[in-house]
């Protein structure tokens, strides 16, 4: 029902290029004006990053690193990590066979109009608690309809407990899946998104775009199906705002990734 052909993909991404450069035009991308404010949302990645328990560990190894015959300080390393971890982005091949690999999506889909819908205080009352359509409708009824090639954010608050494990699973057994319990997206809010607005991505500061409790990412295969990109454990939502930002989320051009790590950062004039 809300799958889209990788040619349809490569379309929409020449289309999102124009909506990208008229953003900027507009002004939404601010770099190096009066009053631009820029701020990172992503996690840095080490030894303590949060992934789902059941993918490999991280790993960083020094290979070099010190004073060289030479007199000069020489340093690199190396490392190995799973494409799903820290601040990271789904492909659409994630869920869809035949979705959009890491390199094929077209560049300018990683880029965008940022919106925040802040769901904290319903994340206060349930820890599951799923965005949904009435979140939306909600924030469009104050800031106007979402617009395309949007970067839409679910704002749970979850990111204070990272690195916290446990916290962030928000179970003590955290290797079993049946214990999780944090906040995510509706799957009717997100086949809302597909039908109703023309959407680059979705993010979530929590560890997954589908609520802990799910067992079948009924909103993974939503999103993956109709091509969209999601970013999961976003940082430093609340640094933002709810809307006016613009958005640049460049994961890692990784042959045939299924994800990868990403840098996403946020500019907005303040």
């Amino acid at each position: 029902m809300f799958s889209r052909s990788k040619t349809e993909m490569l379309y929409c991404g020449t289309s999102l290029l124009l909506v990208t450069a008229a953003l900027w035009t507009t002004g939404d991308g601010c770099w190096g004006t009066p009053g631009c404010q820029i701020v990172d949302l992503s996690h840095t990645l080490d030894t303590e990053s949060i992934k789902l328990p059941f993918f490999p560990d991280f790993h960083f190894t020094v290979l070099t690193q010190g004073l060289q015959p030479g007199g000069f300080w020489l340093e690199y390393n190396k490392f190995d990590t799973p494409e799903h971890i820290s601040t990271h982005m789904d492909a659409p091949v994630h869920f869809f066979k035949e979705g959009l690999k890491l390199h094929e999506i077209p560049i300018q889909r990683f880029m965008g109009p940022g919106v925040v819908i802040d769901v904290r205080g319903k994340v206060d009352r349930n820890v599951d608690y799923r965005l949904g359509v009435a979140d939306i409708l909600r924030w469009e009824r104050i800031y106007g309809p979402i617009p395309d090639g949007a970067i839409v954010f679910m704002w749970s608050g979850w990111d204070v407990r990272y690195p916290n494990k446990t916290l962030t699973f928000n179970s003590n057994t955290i290797e079993d899946s049946r214990t999780w319990h944090f906040p995510g997206f509706h799957p009717a809010a997100m086949s809302w998104l597909v039908e109703n607005r023309n959407i680059s991505m979705i993010g979530v500061d929590t560890p997954s775009v589908d609520y802990g409790p799910s067992t079948n990412y009924e909103t993974h295969q939503i999103m993956c199906k109709a091509n969209i990109l999601g970013l999961e454990i976003v940082n430093n939502l609340g640094l933002i705002p709810a809307s006016g930002s613009f958005i640049t989320a460049l994961p890692i051009k990784l042959l045939n990734g299924s994800g990868g790590l990403t840098r996403v950062v946020a500019m907005f004039k303040n």
